[in-house]
């Protein structure tokens, strides 16, 4: 199916959103149809945050807005089921909001696999994954790489192994798309590395990736859209050749930078 008629995964119209009495969202449109790998790309405070909070419905969009949409497969988006029905999240502060929760219950790999089919962190009591989740568990940690990692306790592995151990919590219900919320943060060197070549795999699996990141250098080659975000607005939309260039990174980081592009991997320096 050419990706232009594929269905559309969601589609956000004209969102507003105030963070307090600022006006966060500016009347934002973002669509995503089945299979597209996007990036969203903009400095820290341009409204990405409230982005996610806003599709995790920790913050609420203005409804009587005109033109205002928010769906999900065609429906309306109304309850927090939905999006992780649709979509796999893996947020930067998701992670920081649960590091001291699992380093405290000593949480290990398989478990925070699992406990993506409860919504948990880690498997309390009550809950008894059944054979079937098991087994997929534990094919999405192998195609992640992380099998040695079963038994271990997340705070024993290191930031690069926990990341990918999230993403597999992420993965684990099969979403129809991944969301990644500046995934590279706080990683080393070669646990980066790692992560792209792991992002690279999602994206020829045909799994629909959104990318959101204020690093140019986390764009992988798959992506194959760009969005930039400044002052809560989608100010480009396009190809990453027609989008990214030196002039247009400059204006959206507000400081004069030059865009190096080599295999397609970019890096932006200093002018």
């Amino acid at each position: 199916m050419p990706r232009a008629a594929a269905p559309l995964l969601f589609d956000f119209r004209q969102l507003t959103v105030f963070r307090g009495e600022r006006r966060a969202l500016h009347g934002l449109d973002l669509q995503l149809r089945a299979g597209e790998h996007v990036a969203i790309l903009g400095p820290n405070g341009c409204g990405k945050s409230t982005l996610i909070k806003t599709l995790t419905r920790e913050l609420y969009p203005i409804t009587d807005t005109p033109g205002y949409r928010f769906q999900l497969l065609g429906e309306e988006f109304a309850d927090i089921t939905d999006f992780r029905k649709t979509l796999g999240l893996v947020a930067l502060d998701q992670l920081q909001k649960l590091s001291h929760e699992i380093t405290e219950r000593s949480v290990a790999g398989l478990e925070l696999v699992l406990s993506g089919f409860f919504d948990s962190i880690g498997l309390w009591p009550h809950m008894r994954p059944t054979p079937a989740q098991r087994r997929r568990a534990r094919v999405v940690m192998r195609f992640l790489g992380v099998t040695h990692l079963a038994a271990r306790a997340l705070k024993e592995m290191s930031s690069g192994e926990q990341r990918r151990c999230f993403i597999g919590r992420a993965l684990v219900h099969d979403p129809a798309a991944l969301l990644l919320d500046e995934p590279t943060t706080s990683l080393d060197p070669a646990a980066v590395l790692e992560f792209r070549r792991v992002l690279r795999t999602l994206c020829r699996r045909r799994k629909s990736v959104v990318l959101v990141t204020h690093n140019v250098a986390d764009l992988v080659p798959e992506i194959e859209r760009v969005l930039l975000m400044r002052d809560g607005r989608i100010v480009a939309d396009g190809t990453p050749r027609r989008v990214l260039n030196s002039a247009s990174l400059s204006k959206l980081f507000g400081a004069p930078l030059r865009l190096v592009r080599t295999r397609g991997h970019y890096d932006l320096i200093a002018r």
